[in-house]
């Protein structure tokens, strides 16, 4: 069996028509603008920023990327929270350090966090509240990298697709807790009906689905990296580390869904010998779902006008 290699570009292709006639709707005659915030002139964040740029472009998108100083982020960020010409905020990171910058992501205004990573919305997520008001007319943002996987997966057949738990019966395996991608995406699986292994090298815990409950659960676990990997429908890695072992076909259950999300690659290629669906990264999709959070964003600013007229 040699795995099916699932291409994020064709399916970020389909959520950008989607984007672009949105934007048209809700800003006939202007482009929205996104304020990109980028620390370094090369490496990966800065192709990552010249990536993004083509994808808001593609959609009716200004992407305004800057190159910014450590000491002159705060203030980049607090003067695109004021402009009124700025819809949302992107921060390519490494910008200051990892304390500054998890500092960073609760100065951006939620209103323009094209990532959902403020903390406003990473409760909504962790308590499972799929919209911001009572009436359940306006959705919550999710972090886009999690999201992106999200979507990948349902494109590779795993779970029912509908319903209140769509991967009741799934397990997955992340590897790597990370604020980012990691902690959220076990959450968010299990958030749709999937036990998750969630290994870092500070131990393993298990996130159990929210089946009969609000929300997730989340226990200590003795699980061992042989374990996860040999219990999971779906393994996803994003270690960004050229040290981490990678994943080896022996390890993975047969058939699994496998998804590389690492900046080095985290799988060796006897993977594809094991596995289903192999998708060996992420980004173009992650763009789509920042652009798609756009759109979310403005909708709830349109409400929220409206709302204010209406006072």
């Amino acid at each position: 069996m040699t795995a099916t290699e699932l291409n994020p570009s064709t399916i970020a292709a389909e959520y950008r028509e989607e984007v672009r006639h949105e934007i048209e709707r809700l800003s006939p005659g202007r482009r929205p603008r996104i304020v990109g915030l980028l620390g370094q002139e090369k490496g990966p964040a800065a192709t990552y920023a010249r990536y993004a740029r083509r994808g808001c472009e593609a959609v009716g998108i200004d992407l305004d990327v800057r190159l910014v100083p450590p000491a002159e982020v705060e203030g980049a960020v607090a003067a695109a929270n004021v402009d009124p010409d700025v819809d949302g905020i992107f921060s390519y990171y490494p910008l200051i350090d990892r304390a500054g910058d998890r500092w960073l992501r609760e100065l951006v205004d939620p209103r323009k966090d094209v990532e959902g990573l403020h903390s406003f919305w990473s409760r909504l997520l962790y308590e499972n509240h799929r919209f911001v008001d009572d009436q359940r007319s306006i959705r919550a943002i999710l972090p886009c990298t999690p999201l992106a996987i999200l979507k990948l997966l349902r494109h590779a057949g795993v779970g029912s697709g509908d319903g209140p738990a769509p991967l009741e019966g799934v397990t997955a395996c992340v590897i790597n807790r990370s604020e980012l991608v990691g902690r959220p995406l076990a959450a968010m699986l299990a958030n749709d009906g999937a036990r998750v292994h969630s290994l870092d090298i500070d131990g393993a815990l298990t996130f159990e689905p929210a089946i009969g409950r609000r929300t997730h659960l989340v226990q200590d676990s003795g699980v061992v990296r042989a374990e996860a990997l040999a219990d999971a429908d779906v393994v996803i890695s994003a270690v960004p580390a050229k040290s981490f072992e990678r994943i080896r076909g022996d390890e993975v259950m047969s058939g699994a869904v496998c998804v590389d999300v690492a900046e080095y690659t985290n799988f060796d290629d006897s993977v594809r010998e094991r596995a289903s669906v192999f998708v060996p990264r992420v980004g173009p999709l992650t763009i789509a779902m920042a652009t798609r959070n756009l759109v979310r964003l403005m909708i709830m600013k349109q409400e929220a006008g409206r709302g204010t007229a209406a006072g």
